[in-house]
């Protein structure tokens, strides 16, 4: 089993880097996530402990002190950082400009879900995983949808 210090690179493609034991994470180490962000931990056979999570676009979770989207403030991540844009112009997500969706698919913040065939892949079509009922239930019922016509501001005359 693994021991010492050392990476390992899960099935899924993320990269634990850090302390083994046993062949499990223990003592201090980072996981990276293959789309972005990533947990650093204290581990305790292979249980995260006085853990910090770092979103892919750097915002940091803390769980005593987390302000973002907490009812009381709906800003993305990046308004908080760059400000809002001018009246009129809405900002779809916490990316601007937002990913465009394929035709009869959904945003589900990983990637693109196909209610038809069930399957979550990752923005540049690579395939993450099978949605359960309760995914897909929750992906039609709360993420963007691809339109067949698109709406655009169009000034009056």
């Amino acid at each position: 089993r693994m021991e010492g210090f050392g990476s390992y690179t899960l099935p899924t493609g993320a990269e634990y880097r850090g302390s083994l034991w046993d062949g499990m994470f223990h003592g201090k180490g980072e996981l990276q996530l293959l789309r972005g962000g990533g947990y650093r931990a204290l581990w305790d056979r292979g249980v995260p402990t006085q853990m910090k999570y770092t979103f892919a676009d750097g915002l940091e979770y803390d769980e005593e002190k987390w302000h973002y989207c907490d009812g009381y403030d709906r800003r993305f991540y990046t308004e908080i950082c760059s400000g809002f844009k001018p009246p009129g112009i809405p900002q779809l997500t916490n990316l601007d400009p937002p990913k465009i969706i394929p035709e009869g698919c959904y945003d589900c913040g990983d990637g693109f879900y196909n209610p038809e065939t069930r399957v979550v892949v990752d923005y540049k079509r690579k395939f993450l995983r099978n949605a359960d009922n309760d995914e897909h239930e929750w992906i039609l019922r709360t993420c963007r949808k691809a339109w067949d016509i698109t709406t655009e501001h169009k000034p009056k005359p």
